[in-house]
C-alpha cells in the first residue's frame, strides 16, 4: 500500500500532538531540594491547586486549540493539494471543497472557543461573589 500525502500529514500531526503533550509536562516539575527522593507530591505551578472550574476551562480551551491546529492543517493540506493539482480540474474542486471545509470548521471553533470562554468567565465570576 503506497502512503498518501494525507496518511503522511497524519502521522505528523500525531507525533506533533503526543511531543508537545509530554513536553510540558515535563519541564513543568519542580525539584524540591528538602525533598531530593520525592516523597512529596511534586508541584506543578501552572495549574491551579484545588479549583475543578479552572482546571476543565483549561482543558476546553487546550482541547479547542488543538482543534483549531487541526483546522489550519485541513486549510494547508488543501492549498498545496490546489498547488500540486497541475491543472486537474478534480483535483483543484476537491482541493477548494477541502479548504471550504477547513474555514467552515475554524470559524465554529472560533466561535465555540469564544462561547466557551465567556461562559467560563461569567461561572467563574458568579462563584467568586459569594
Amino acid at each position: 500500500m503506497k502512503p498518501t500525502i494525507q496518511n503522511l500529514w497524519l502521522k505528523l500531526g500525531t507525533l506533533t500532538t503526543v511531543g508537545l503533550a509530554t513536553a510540558g509536562a515535563a519541564l513543568a516539575q519542580q525539584f524540591d531540594p528538602n525533598d531530593p527522593l520525592g516523597k512529596r507530591f511534586v508541584t506543578i505551578p501552572a495549574l491551579p491547586v484545588n479549583d475543578p472550574r479552572k482546571i476543565a476551562s483549561n482543558i476546553i480551551q487546550i482541547f479547542l486549540g488543538f482543534l483549531g491546529i487541526i483546522a489550519v492543517s485541513i486549510i494547508l493540506i488543501g492549498g498545496f493539494q490546489w498547488m500540486t493539482a497541475l491543472g486537474d480540474e478534480e483535483k483543484v474542486k476537491k482541493a477548494r471543497s477541502l479548504i471550504a471545509s477547513g474555514v467552515v470548521g475554524l470559524v465554529i471553533i472560533i466561535a465555540s472557543y469564544a462561547i466557551a470562554t465567556f461562559v467560563i468567565d461569567q461561572i467563574l465570576l458568579a462563584a467568586s461573589q459569594r
